[in-house]
């Protein structure tokens, strides 16, 4: 018996390039070998740790897994939505300031590099329609129609998810760690309503055999060893995010406080087509877990969710933002293969119980 294990996606730059991103800006020509090397170093990392499915660690997502995909837009101003965290600190989106709104790049240029390096799979993220329809502003802009804008952005998703699954990506992850903030920045779960229906608006363009190669990533946000959203409970957010018309689901688990809680609503809503990966690892503590610990929490999953529907990942990637220095890679790596080697244990004692 295997239990499938994968990322989320980001791992902490090395210190010297985001010493010479600071110098030279983050599209700097200059850093193009630079940002080569730390693809393929973080691709030789994650296969040393024994990881079935790799990623390039978002080495070179300009600034954040949230706009990479339109960062140096000119239809862009910088005083858009803000992303408070738990520490005191928040970080800020970009606001479109007129239409058409396109992307500036897709993630399939990053695939394209990791799969140069990797002799294993390579999963891509994404960033989520709903978490870039906080682009838009709450007036309408002159001439360009939330509606409009809808139907360009979706249409965007569309082609950059096609274009990664055409290039052969293990697996598409689509980030919605915006899914929890929903409930906090709206209690009444109209705005988490919205974001489950464009979600589906966008998961409907794909076959359902395109779908079981997508997944659902969802968190309380990580930045600075610090959440956004772990304050909401996740009672307020299963029940909608299950109804997402796709097979995968990474589901951070480890930071929660109460886990046998969550998986009791996981078994709850967890519909027999799909497949949870649940969080074993928290990127923010700073503390490495053993395999052991890993492997306890997995035998401990196995008794609310059918291991055929089992799966395991991080709670969340270890540095969304890419200036963020808080972890550094080698813990980062170390918990990588806590994770693998835990979830290794962990099968060995499923398939002797099973």
């Amino acid at each position: 018996m295997t239990i499938p294990t994968e990322p989320i996606g980001s791992i902490p730059r090395p210190i010297a390039l985001l010493e010479a991103i600071a110098d030279c800006g983050a599209d700097a020509p200059a850093l193009a070998l630079a940002y080569e090397e730390a693809i393929r170093d973080t691709i030789a990392r994650f296969e040393a740790c024994g990881s079935p499915v790799v990623t390039d660690g978002e080495q070179r997502k300009y600034h954040n897994f949230w706009t990479y995909s339109v960062h140096g837009a000119p239809n862009m101003a910088a005083d858009g939505f803000i992303i408070p965290f738990a520490a005191g600190h928040s970080r800020r989106m970009p606001r479109l300031m007129e239409g058409p709104f396109r992307y500036q790049r897709y993630a399939d240029a990053y695939l394209d590099v990791a799969q140069r390096f990797a002799h294993r799979p390579v999963k891509q993220a994404v960033i989520s329609p709903s978490a870039l329809s906080l682009l838009y502003p709450a007036e309408a802009l002159p001439g360009y129609s939330r509606k409009e804008f809808i139907a360009d952005l979706l249409n965007e998703h569309e082609t950059e998810v096609r274009r990664c699954l055409a290039k052969g990506a293990h697996a598409v992850q689509i980030d919605f760690t915006e899914g929890r903030l929903a409930m906090k920045i709206d209690p009444s779960g109209a705005l988490l309503n919205s974001f489950i229906e464009m979600n589906n608006l966008a998961l409907a363009r794909f076959s359902s055999v395109d779908r079981e190669r997508l997944g659902v990533h969802t968190c309380p946000g990580g930045d600075r060893d610090s959440t956004h959203s772990a304050d909401v409970d996740y009672a307020e957010l299963l029940p909608s995010l299950f109804e997402l018309n796709v097979t995968n689901f990474y589901v951070a688990l480890a930071g929660e406080s109460d886990p046998q809680r969550v998986l009791k609503l996981i078994r709850r809503y967890l519909k027999p087509a799909q497949r949870v990966f649940l969080g074993v690892i928290s990127p923010i503590d700073p503390r490495v877990e053993t395999p052991e610990e890993v492997r306890d929490r997995i035998v401990e999953a196995a008794r609310y969710i059918p291991i055929e529907q089992l799966g395991t990942t991080d709670d969340c990637g270890f540095a969304p933002f890419c200036d963020d220095r808080s972890t550094s890679r080698g813990v980062a790596f170390q918990k990588v293969a806590a994770r693998v080697h835990g979830t290794q244990l962990a099968a060995r004692i499923l398939a002797g119980s099973a």
